[in-house]
């Protein structure tokens, strides 16, 4: 890729690691900044290897995640796992020809089982979406300013580097994805189920590219971002407020709640006085 494409890639990462929330996180990180610089940098077609790159995304993230939170590796380590799950992946969709239509339907379909798995997975445990926002908010990173841009930078070099060995699916490789679970370290399992349900509108947008691919890249690539906010607008829109309203508060612990409705504290003896 170009030296425009790797200060692209930095400014995304730059731009996730000031985000305190995980879900916004998530959605920044899942713009199609990189996809597109690489479908105009490489001349690159999409094809059905392409849509289903978009699981490999996944795949890296859940990769990462595993290794680094359940079996305790190296986040760094970590990440060259989910790079070597990608590379894997990749290279048995680059040796065979797959119909789009077949791609998309089973992209389609394990998206949807993903999603369902996952909601099922965060009742079982009672995940509280109000305390992962504000942990997420409230904790630090432990880099300066400076030197995480410098990392940044130069992390954004190697995986432009690797990227270019790829082939066509370079388009969908996580450049800027490596970074960006160092940033979200600590919330990885959130910032997975966030990005796993915003990923459906990476499948819209390199689907509408590749119906347009033939008329002009411009076209391809208006209308492709325009699926894409479409997509998003209507997993996040019509969701919240039901999440809000139905599992808010019936997923909280109760002593998540407790701040929010005990007394203020008396001085000694005041108590005493109004119970009689």
């Amino acid at each position: 890729m170009t030296w425009s494409a790797v200060l692209l890639v930095t400014a995304v990462v730059w731009a996730v690691s000031v985000i305190r929330s995980v879900r916004l996180r998530a959605l920044v990180y899942s713009l199609p900044l990189p996809m597109t610089l690489a479908l105009v940098t490489t001349g690159y077609r999409v094809d059905g290897a392409q849509v289903l790159g978009v699981l490999g995304l996944n795949l890296f993230f859940v990769t990462v995640a595993v290794t680094h939170q359940r079996w305790r590796w190296p986040i760094l380590l970590a990440d060259v796992a989910g790079i070597a799950a990608y590379v894997a992946l990749s290279a048995g969709l680059v040796a065979v020809d797959i119909p789009f239509e077949v791609a998309l339907a089973s992209t389609l379909v394990l998206w949807l089982a993903a999603i369902l798995w996952l909601r099922r997975r965060a009742r079982r445990r009672g995940a509280c979406a109000q305390e992962t926002v504000t942990v997420a908010e409230t904790r630090p990173d432990g880099l300066p300013v400076l030197l995480k841009l410098v990392v940044i930078f130069v992390g954004a070099v190697l995986t432009a580097l690797l990227g270019a060995v790829l082939r066509g699916m370079v388009v969908t490789f996580p450049y800027s994805g490596v970074l960006v679970a160092v940033e979200a370290r600590r919330q990885l399992a959130e910032f997975s189920r966030h990005f796993a349900r915003n990923s459906l509108a990476l499948v819209g947008f390199l689907t509408a590219y590749h119906y347009f691919q033939d008329v002009s890249s411009a076209a391809a690539l208006g209308v492709g971002w325009t699926a894409f906010a479409v997509v998003a607008a209507a997993l996040h829109l019509p969701l919240r407020p039901r999440q809000v309203a139905h599992g808010g508060a019936a997923s909280c612990p109760p002593t998540a709640l407790r701040p929010a409705t005990e007394p203020p504290h008396l001085p000694a003896g005041q108590g005493a006085d109004r119970v009689e």
